[in-house]
């Protein structure tokens, strides 16, 4: 979706939303009226019909529409307000337009799914931009000539022109300090913001820009689960999963899974089964090397046969890596380090062949305590939270960064520490995990691993579906004690629950991710492709990086990883071929 708020540029809107055509092959629309105009590409999910385009307008409650996402309670929504109004359609935006005008600003907090929402109120000359309660799907705004504009992705932005690509200096320090993650609301652009996760932003003329934060929950324990034994949490915690499975299974279209074979996808197919669901299954390999698996298919293959699914195993060779980089980084709204990236954006064009919507374990280590440094985060005193965080997570200090970035682009501050060690100082968090997992989920995680899984999917106009981060399963896990999340080395009551539904060597095994061999020990083709971004003119006249050290990584190019275990070198190279992608100087 993109949008415009000012005395519209309908040709730049026109090109923003024809940049978008991968997220929504199945339709486009336009619509302006006054100082704004909105566009929008179609996913065909909920109400395949043309009574579901959009934008949507509702020329009797005076109100105009564009959304990505899902609502999954839809249909028990628009039971609750047919008595009220008359629908024309059966889809999902119109039940958003119907209960803003039924609860006014509050209306999000009775929705349930991923969206991200431009809503039109003509008649009190005001745009309400509205992002989900997780940041699963994203909105990013660029302020160009008093206008203001917002889109699905930030090429969008760059599609309608004039946006300031000034590299900004703190969102580059977040980018090297973890991984490739920035948080909302910086981006690597100095012209380009994020709306965060929970946020209502609202604009009116004359007036500046209202936030309000709608859902947070807390990481305390609640009196209410004060008798509850272990065997409480559990079942406690599976009926939730069942019940953000079940929700996710709302579409006119079929829905399969990504497979991996770990733990959280397989319960995903496991939980479907118990709904009477024999998924469509997707799993990805790569080649062996220097002693690294390159797939899991052992542990995948065996849930899919377990369950009975229709599943498609992919296979990929080193010879096709570079190309698919170049590819996946093209499909990436910001600069992602993860290799994982790669890895999803080859299944998810497998996916698209044959259908539509997916589910995937995306969210599960951050609310279950699944990383390494949540064990050490255990056993930590509340104000030690920080010193763990920043001991297992960040990749470079701020003095490291100094050798890294050209004076001019190293900030006075250390600003990622302090932004971390304020979010983790905020009270609504009990213990030193606690106060982890909630900037682990609020703060870090929209930004990485849920950015990557929108934007792959998206690539291929496939809708990526997360039941570990329904709200409600998040809102109970968060009060939940953090040694039940925390022990078996971590995802403890999980792994509890996947005994019960599962293999037992795919629940008590070391924990997997998309391996991608050929993007952790770089050589070949994609070690030239890296080579040849980083030197190349443009990234000289760029002058961010001290040459010396990246020629030291060029050198040595497998010498240096970060503490999430990604290749260093891989990290800049990702970088510097987004930036030369996008023409940006």
């Amino acid at each position: 979706m993109t949008a415009q708020v000012g005395s519209p540029d309908l040709a730049a809107v026109e090109r923003m939303t024809r940049s978008l055509w991968s997220r929504g092959p199945d339709g486009a629309g336009h619509w302006s009226e006054g100082r704004v105009a909105l566009g929008h590409r179609r996913l065909s999910i909920i109400d395949l019909s043309e009574n579901g385009t959009q934008p949507m307008i509702d020329d009797e409650l005076g109100l105009a529409i564009v959304f990505n996402g899902c609502i999954y309670n839809y249909r028990e929504l628009r039971a609750e307000l047919s008595s009220r109004y008359r629908f024309r359609s059966t889809s999902d935006t119109e039940v958003i337009l119907k209960a803003y005008d039924r609860w006014g600003e509050r209306f999000v907090e009775h929705l349930v799914g991923m969206f991200a929402i431009a809503l039109v109120d003509r008649r009190r000359d005001r745009v309400l931009l509205v992002r989900d309660r997780l940041g699963i799907k994203p909105l990013y705004v660029a302020e160009v000539h008093g206008r203001t504009r917002f889109a699905s992705t930030l090429p969008a932005l760059l599609a309608g022109g004039g946006v300031d690509t000034e590299l900004d200096p703190v969102g580059l320090h977040h980018y090297l300090t973890w991984h490739s993650i920035v948080p909302a609301p910086r981006t690597v652009l100095r012209g380009v913001r994020k709306l965060p996760a929970a946020t209502i932003r609202v604009l009116e003329p004359g007036r500046a820009p209202r936030d309000h934060v709608y859902w947070q929950p807390s990481y305390t324990r609640r009196s209410e689960h004060a008798g509850w034994a272990a065997q409480d949490w559990r079942d406690a915690v599976r009926e939730a999963l069942q019940v953000a499975v079940r929700r996710r299974t709302v579409s006119d279209v079929d829905v399969g899974v990504l497979l991996s074979g770990g733990l959280d996808s397989s319960l995903l197919v496991a939980l479907l089964a118990e709904e009477g669901q024999q998924p469509s299954t997707f799993s990805i390999g790569f080649t062996d090397r220097d002693g690294v698996d390159g797939d899991e298919f052992a542990y995948s293959d065996a849930v899919a046969q377990k369950f009975g699914t229709d599943h498609h195993q992919l296979r990929i060779d080193d010879e096709q890596i570079a190309s698919a980089v170049e590819h996946a980084v093209g499909s990436m709204s910001e600069p992602m380090g993860s290799h994982d990236a790669t890895a999803f954006h080859l299944v998810c064009r497998e996916v698209s062949r044959h259908i539509k919507v997916v589910q995937c374990g995306q969210g599960a280590d951050e609310v279950f305590a699944g990383y390494r440094y949540h064990q050490p985060a255990a056993g930590a005193a509340r104000h030690q939270a920080a010193d763990v965080l920043r001991e297992a997570f960040h990749d470079l200090t701020h003095d490291e960064l100094a050798h890294v970035l050209k004076p001019d682009w190293l900030p006075d501050e250390d600003v990622s520490s302090d932004l971390v060690a304020r979010h983790l100082a905020a009270p609504g968090a009990d213990t030193a995990l606690d106060a982890v997992l909630r900037t682990d989920t609020h703060l870090l995680m929209p930004d990485d691993p849920v950015k990557r899984v929108d934007n792959m999917a998206m690539a291929w106009g496939v809708e990526a579906r997360v039941p570990f981060l329904d709200q409600d399963l998040v809102e109970l896990v968060a009060a939940c004690p953090p040694e039940l999340k925390s022990g078996q080395d971590g995802k403890g009551i999980l792994k509890d629950i996947g005994r019960d539904l599962l293999p037992v060597e795919v629940v008590d095994r070391k924990k997997g991710y998309f391996p991608v061999p050929a993007l952790t020990r770089l050589d070949g083709e994609v070690l030239g492709l890296l080579r040849s971004a980083l030197s190349s003119p443009a990234a000289r006249r760029r002058g961010v990086l001290r040459p010396g050290y990246v020629d030291a990584l060029l050198a040595d190019p497998n010498g240096q990883f970060t503490k999430a275990g990604s290749n260093a070198l891989w990290h800049l190279g990702v970088l510097e071929i987004w930036l030369q992608q996008h023409g940006i100087g």
